[in-house]
């Protein structure tokens, strides 16, 4: 049986009781149905790269979406199965003059996940290019073809993480035009940016063995930010909130670049504050010990709770 920890980027998790992988349309349909009538305690699985996995999960089943295709339906609309590389997509859609998603490049992950957490990086988010959605309703056992409106995308949110369950199998997209020079330009840029940040998968660095960010940037009110000290990073949002680096509050909070409990296997981010790596032998507890020992640092220090943003499983 296949273990969890080969199939995630930050590389813990225990051995599920079912692993199933659909490699078609058809067959995720099929599989999805198989796994809702014979378990409650099921999870979707992508490319693994946002999601952190108990040491033991032995009663989980894991449907595993591996469907790939792009259709290009015309006049910048495009439709991708859920299996399909993020990363890899940018780029094709970078090489076709499709623009939107250009700043997105490097993200590990799967289409069919980008709109769950609505991911979103150097002033773009997936949010403004999707369409619609084909989405496979677990309450109901019924397709539905979701708008843009549905979804009720917010900052690294949608209706999927507020608890509307079900697995996304397509995913259409509306891009603007631009030229792929331009584009793949950009993208390359930022490939660059988050490489140096260790956010871009790599075997052989320890640094990318990570969920890339762990925790989201805080949204505070105005009244709140004054509190803070003068020099804390801030930008202003919708309503009278502003938006905080998680980042610079763990920094801050005395947790420097690298730090880890003791002999953990489970560190801080040479590169960036923000990412909690697995040096080669963590375990998913201790990467959780640490994650919730940055929480309550920040917590003491500004008063703020940090939310985590990958998904955690079985805990």
């Amino acid at each position: 049986m296949t273990s969890l920890s080969s199939l995630t980027t930050i590389r813990v998790g225990g051995t599920p009781k079912e692993y199933f992988v659909a490699q078609t349309h058809a067959e995720l349909l099929a599989l999805t149905e198989k796994l809702w009538a014979g378990s409650e305690d099921w999870v979707v699985l992508g490319g693994g790269s946002n999601v952190v996995f108990a040491d033991d999960v032995s009663s989980l089943s894991v449907l595993h979406i591996k469907t790939k295709g792009i259709e290009d339906l015309g006049s910048g609309r495009v439709r991708v199965q859920a299996g399909q590389d993020w990363s890899e997509f940018v780029l094709y859609a970078c090489n076709k003059g499709w623009a939107g998603i250009e700043s997105l490049a490097g993200i590990p992950g799967t289409v069919g996940a980008a709109p769950v957490q609505n991911i979103g990086a150097y002033g773009q988010e997936v949010s403004t290019t999707v369409k619609s959605l084909e989405f496979l309703d677990y309450k109901t056992g019924e397709i539905q073809i979701l708008s843009n409106d549905d979804c009720s995308f917010s900052y690294r949110d949608s209706v999927f993480k507020q608890g509307k369950q079900g697995v996304i199998t397509w995913v259409e997209f509306q891009f603007g035009e631009e030229s792929s020079m331009s584009l793949l330009t950009k993208a390359n840029e930022v490939i660059q940016q988050r490489s140096a940040k260790g956010m871009v998968l790599d075997s052989q660095d320890h640094d990318t063995w990570s969920c890339g960010s762990f925790f989201t940037n805080p949204i505070v009110s105005e009244t709140f930010a004054r509190t803070l000290p003068v020099e804390a990073p801030q930008w202003e949002v919708d309503n009278d909130m502003v938006k905080l680096s998680a980042a610079w509050l763990i920094e801050h909070a005395g947790l420097s670049k690298g730090f880890r409990l003791g002999n953990s296997g489970a560190t801080i981010s040479s590169k960036h504050a923000l990412a909690i790596t697995n040096r080669g032998n963590a375990s998913s507890e201790q990467i959780l010990e640490l994650a919730r020992f940055i929480q309550t640092q920040v917590s003491n220090n500004f008063g703020i709770n940090l939310v985590p943003e990958p998904n955690l499983i079985g805990f």
